[in-house]
């Protein structure tokens, strides 16, 4: 599968054009990390707890979004765009989307 955030792919030709494909993830923290992250912020530096789970949330939902561009007969996926919000105190969502298109 060809991800891009371009609205082409370098080189092929869209021939066809499969629709809007989506995929998301919601990760909450874990108690145990979210203690050593608290106290990570105290000397400073990188949340390393915080940036492998916001890590792992990405990577299922692009694999979701990828999943749901090969239900539609696609081999790419064009404008792919990333965002994230929180939806409770504890907890974000990971969106992953673009268009589902088959080049050649």
């Amino acid at each position: 599968m060809i991800i891009v955030t371009t609205d082409f792919v370098p080189g092929k030709e869209i021939t066809e054009l499969k629709g809007f494909v989506r995929g998301n993830s919601v990760q909450s923290k874990h108690i145990g990390k979210d203690i050593l992250a608290g106290l990570r912020t105290i000397v400073g530096g990188e949340i390393d707890e915080y940036t492998e789970m916001m890590t792992e949330a990405r990577q299922k939902a692009i694999g979701r979004m990828v999943e749901d561009a090969k239900q539609k007969g696609a081999n790419a996926i064009i404008a792919v765009r990333l965002e994230t919000s929180a939806i409770m105190q504890n907890a974000c969502e990971i969106i992953a989307y673009g268009t589902a298109v088959y080049v050649e």
